[in-house]
């Protein structure tokens, strides 16, 4: 494709539906290629918005704002990067041939809302997941449970990020607590949550996946190493890559993820979640967009998963090879408050190999991301602690 000179007649535009620390690393890589970007989200100066062309707050769930701004802008691309977005009015712009939506509308669709994309996952392409079921009522949940998924379980909203809305319930005490919990902490009432059955795993991966245009203009998807993580309350914590894993592990691992992907179809990258134990492989959850996990391509990729993204989307070649090993660590809030104070900076990028990303983000609260510490070296353990001292190091500070 011909990409313009932003700010012209001749521009080429990239729509952001969600501009949180992830929007804003893909703004500053599309804007590296000379593309005019555009911040949407739901509250004022989120990260992308600092670093974009033009930035706007509107209700991304509203399909009359969406479709308005949409029609005032006319991008070239619109790049969702949250679930909480109007789907329909997206696969009307599509089916209209206004613009294109990365990957497809149909992917926004079905990924947006956990129900679509098991569905295509277990039930169309067979591909092994937990037991799991969907409920509109406490008392379906509760005769689900009974009738076959069983203590330990996973109660989460049909549409949610971050781990919002997220819970485990060892017992039929705690099941009401998780059903209301995922009711109501979710990004939108579906009216539904889905409940899955606990899998007995050594550990969960993040495969980065991505469909890209090769030099003869076909699409071929390409992986990076698998990324391993840690979680706490349903959101990552750290991450690392490589996650050493058995060579047929990771042979069934990629054909997962190429069936999942190749299914959904578009260009662009994808995060694609992944139980594995021992050979075995389960799929989890698939996103059409940089995943929170992935921050620690920044240090061990030539192109991460924000510059993957950005040339897949414009038809560029990219490469997904591992550099060296690296980790991140996530460093929170720790306080609900707004304008806060970062300390400790100069310390956490005095230890070797480390690098420091704050997000900017106008209010803080006790669990939120507020930055990510990213280190390498020459293993995963020794940077996963260099990361995790860095991490320790930046303290958030009430004005």
């Amino acid at each position: 494709m011909i990409i313009g000179t932003p700010l012209t007649g001749n521009t080429t535009k990239a729509l952001l539906l969600g501009s949180g620390e992830l929007g804003k690393e893909l703004a500053i890589c599309l804007q590296r290629y000379g593309v005019e970007v555009i911040a949407v989200d739901r509250y004022a100066h989120a990260p992308a918005h600092a670093v974009a062309h033009r930035s706007y707050v509107i209700d991304m769930t509203d399909a009359a704002a969406v479709k308005a701004l949409i029609a005032q802008e006319q991008p070239t691309f619109i790049i969702p990067e949250i679930e909480a977005i109007a789907t329909a009015a997206l696969a009307e712009i599509e089916a209209d041939g206004l613009c294109t939506v990365v990957p497809n509308a149909r992917a926004i669709q079905l990924t947006m809302n956990r129900e679509g994309i098991r569905s295509l996952a277990a039930q169309q392409l067979g591909l092994p997941t937990s037991r799991y079921a969907f409920a509109e009522s406490f008392e379906a949940l509760q005769a689900a449970v009974d009738e076959g998924i069983g203590y330990p379980c996973f109660i989460k909203p049909t549409m949610s990020s971050s781990g919002k809305g997220q819970s485990m319930v060892k017992s039929a005490a705690e099941l009401a607590a998780a059903w209301h919990y995922a009711k109501s902490s979710g990004r939108v009432d579906t009216g539904k949550v889905i409940v899955e059955a606990k899998i007995d795993f050594d550990f969960e991966i993040t495969l980065l996946t991505v469909r890209a245009l090769n030099t003869q203009g076909q699409v071929d998807t390409y992986f990076c190493e698998p990324i391993g993580h840690v979680q706490e309350y349903g959101d990552y914590r750290q991450s690392w890559q490589p996650q050493a894993m058995s060579a047929a592990a990771l042979a069934r691992a990629q054909e997962i993820a190429l069936t999942i992907t190749s299914a959904i179809g578009g260009l662009g990258l994808f995060g694609v979640e992944l139980f594995v134990d021992g050979d075995q492989v389960w799929f989890s959850e698939v996103s059409p967009r940089p995943h929170d996990t992935g921050m620690v391509t920044m240090v061990t990729q030539r192109q991460n998963e924000f510059e993957l993204h950005a040339r897949a989307i414009l038809g560029l070649p990219v490469d997904a090879s591992l550099q060296q090993a690296g980790a991140s660590a996530v460093i929170l809030g720790g306080v609900d408050a707004q304008g806060v104070g970062y300390q400790g900076l100069a310390h956490a990028l005095a230890v070797p190999g480390s690098e420091v990303r704050l997000f900017g983000k106008p209010e803080a609260f006790v669990n939120r991301r507020m930055g990510v510490a990213l280190a390498s070296a020459d293993s995963v353990d020794a940077a996963l602690g260099l990361a995790c001292q860095a991490a320790s190091l930046v303290s958030v500070t009430p004005p």
